[in-house]
């Protein structure tokens, strides 16, 4: 037991240098920013730890645990950074599984002036350099479900969603909401398919998913968020976005969250209002990609699940 303990604490250090060595050899600086804020995500899919500051010279307020560090790097950018990166703990309530542990480690990088194909070249160089290289395809969102599916996840109708939810699943679809159902058809039916193809890059998500990047229109007209996603043998392991530099949408998408929060009976959470004075001050043209770094390891040493990476999951607190 301790060899093998022994031999997983030492690839998680290995891959941690050579992660960082990859980025001091391309002049991205590290940085290290607070998991501890006064906003969090309003993002409807992501529950938030909070936590009450109490005493000292500040009136008592409740503090978020960041699921990203996103919000304090986009603030660095405004200031003029440049390139930058963090390796860090992020933190999400309702996450555990064997994909998933309430806290986990992040990879989060963001490059001025870059767009998503010059990200996705860097991001699969960072994944050959630490996983071996292996073959990519790249598939857009909507051909992935026509091809594995079998439905145009723009076109079909929310009751055809909903009816291949109830196929594929024991979930009762009925209540599901169209980004509902195709979230639920890519758990269960996309990403096992995915498996047989080692790594891929799919792009070009509903817009209704754009989260916190910019919106484009696609070859058939589609309104589509400017983001991709790699799969590494069916498991998610990076999303990026060609990021939303506007204020005002920023708002928007902010106050659609918390309605969406309110709609779903969860709590609505504070919104970041230094990122969008940030944004109103100017953050530049940027892409930028967050990669979780456990299930790199995961995938590195072969295991099934995080536990079996993590120092200490939530099943050995």
């Amino acid at each position: 037991m301790l060899a093998v303990l022994n031999a997983k604490l030492k690839k998680r250090a290995e891959l941690l240098a050579a992660a960082r060595l990859f980025f001091a050899c391309r002049g991205v600086l590290e940085v290290n920013t607070p998991v501890l804020a006064p906003a969090g995500s309003t993002d409807p899919l992501l529950d938030s730890f909070t936590t009450q500051l109490e005493g000292g010279s500040v009136a008592s307020q409740t503090l978020y645990l960041q699921t990203s560090p996103e919000f304090y790097m986009k603030r660095l950018l405004a200031e003029g950074s440049g390139a930058i990166y963090q390796l860090g703990p992020c933190f999400r309530n309702g996450e555990l599984s064997q994909r998933h542990n309430p806290e986990f480690l992040m990879l989060e990088w963001y490059r001025p002036d870059w767009d998503l194909a010059q990200l996705e070249a860097e991001c699969c160089t960072l994944v050959d350099e630490l996983l071996g290289e292996a073959p990519y395809a790249r598939m857009t969102y909507k051909q992935a479900f026509i091809d594995f599916v079998g439905l145009d996840p723009f076109a079909a109708s929310l009751a055809d969603l909903r009816n291949a939810c109830q196929a594929c699943s024991a979930i009762d679809a009925d209540q599901l909401d169209r980004d509902g159902c195709l979230d639920l058809l890519l758990s269960h039916q996309l990403e096992p398919a995915l498996k047989g193809l080692e790594r891929v890059i799919l792009y070009e998500f509903p817009a209704s998913q754009a989260a916190l990047a910019q919106i484009h229109q696609d070859a058939s007209g589609n309104q589509v968020a400017s983001r991709f996603e790699l799969y590494v043998k069916g498991l998610e392991l990076a999303n990026a976005y060609q990021e939303l530099t506007l204020a005002s949408e920023q708002a928007k998408r902010f106050a659609a969250g918390n309605a969406q929060r309110r709609a779903l009976g969860k709590p609505e959470v504070i919104a970041d209002t230094q990122l969008i004075a940030a944004l109103e001050q100017g953050l530049p043209d940027c892409s930028g990609i967050a990669l979780g770094f456990d299930r790199l390891i995961m995938l590195a040493l072969g295991a099934t699940c995080l536990d079996e990476v993590q120092t200490f999951s939530a099943y050995r607190w």
